[in-house]
């Protein structure tokens, strides 16, 4: 999972120091999580998460750590010395950020690997919020866990979701299975994606990308929680 940027979806300015590896934004500044544009969290004691470009909103528990509205979080085929992103989206909350942490492609650098991450993005190309939510769910798993394998990764029908805001979009989920790399942080992964429409007909997505089958993994409450929470704001600088 690469980390950084000035985009949705683009390559960062500053390039990432590789995969999971964390580089600084592009557009520094402080976490968000405040209330000053009147957004407050819908669950009490968790704070919020804006992306002020797309005038998404959600919130995480307090133990996310809520990244600057300039960083981009995406991901890549690997060896690819393009780095070409497959999926990514903007202003994330990331839980445990070295979670993991090796060297799995021998290159000398260690490279960490987030227990959960999740953000907002724009979706210019989908035809429509089924689609863009079955694609996002899908590219994270395979791109963050399963890759080369495509075939170990199941992706579910999307279906109609309504958050607590009264929200309505479409929402999927992705998970793999039988993921057996060779590095000390190969492990299954799971993604759960909600596309939906602004009022300006523009289709856009939040995502919960996360690592399946361990202790500490998220639980499914717990990301449907938060997917409760997704709401449109007015964008903020």
């Amino acid at each position: 999972m690469l980390l950084g940027g000035d985009g949705d979806d683009g390559k960062p300015e500053a390039g990432p120091t590789g995969a999971g590896g964390v580089s600084p934004s592009a557009s520094p500044g402080e976490p968000r999580g405040g209330a000053e544009d009147g957004t407050a969290p819908l669950v009490p004691g968790w704070k919020t998460v804006i992306n002020p470009q797309r005038g998404i909103a959600f919130d995480v528990p307090v133990d996310w750590a809520v990244k600057s509205s300039g960083w981009v979080t995406y991901v890549a085929e690997n060896g690819d010395p393009e780095e070409t992103p497959l999926v990514g989206f903007a202003a994330p909350a990331i839980l445990h950020e070295k979670w993991c942490r090796s060297d799995d492609d021998g290159n000398g650098t260690q490279e960490d690997t987030p227990l959960a991450s999740v953000g907002s993005r724009a979706e210019p190309d989908a035809r429509d919020t089924a689609e863009a939510a079955r694609e996002n769910a899908r590219l994270w798993v395979y791109g963050s866990y399963a890759q080369p394998a495509k075939e170990k990764v199941t992706t579910g029908a999307a279906k109609l979701f309504t958050t607590k805001s009264g929200l309505t979009g479409s929402v999927a989920t992705a998970t793999s299975t039988g993921v057996d790399g060779p590095g000390r942080c190969a492990h299954d992964g799971k993604a759960t994606a909600f596309a939906f429409e602004d009022p300006a007909g523009e289709t856009l997505s939040w995502t919960f990308v996360g690592v399946r089958g361990v202790d500490d993994e998220v639980p499914e409450p717990t990301v449907r929680k938060i997917l409760g929470t997704v709401r449109l704001v007015d964008g903020t600088p």
